[in-house]
């Protein structure tokens, strides 16, 4: 049976096998990470302004634009990770046992 983990692996690798393909991860330049985490950024923007003007997807219409948007932030994340070589997956499971035990919003108002 597959963990989550692996899974979340496989789709981190393959979309930086995508990305790689397609020239964002040129043979010996190093990516700046800035400008990665800008532009993951730029899509949480974009499904913003999906919330506020919701449509159908010009290129995928059979889902919202926010619903691929949303899909883009993790491609852009998966990217970022895999190609940094970030363990996302034991990370977010490590988090979660973490918030478990934490108290009702975290002690804080919102």
């Amino acid at each position: 049976m597959i963990t989550f983990v692996q899974m979340l692996n496989q789709a981190m690798f393959e979309c930086y096998a995508i990305a790689k393909e397609h020239g964002f991860w040129p043979p010996g330049v190093k990516r700046n990470k800035g400008e990665q985490i800008a532009l993951i950024h730029s899509e949480l923007s974009e499904m913003l302004e999906a919330v506020r003007k919701p449509k159908e997807d010009e290129h995928c219409p059979a889902f919202s634009n926010e619903e691929i948007e949303a899909a883009d932030v993790l491609v852009r994340l998966f990217d970022y990770c895999a190609g940094h070589g970030l363990r996302l997956g034991e990370a977010y499971e490590a988090k979660m046992t973490f918030n478990r035990t934490r108290p009702a919003k975290h002690g804080k108002a919102f």
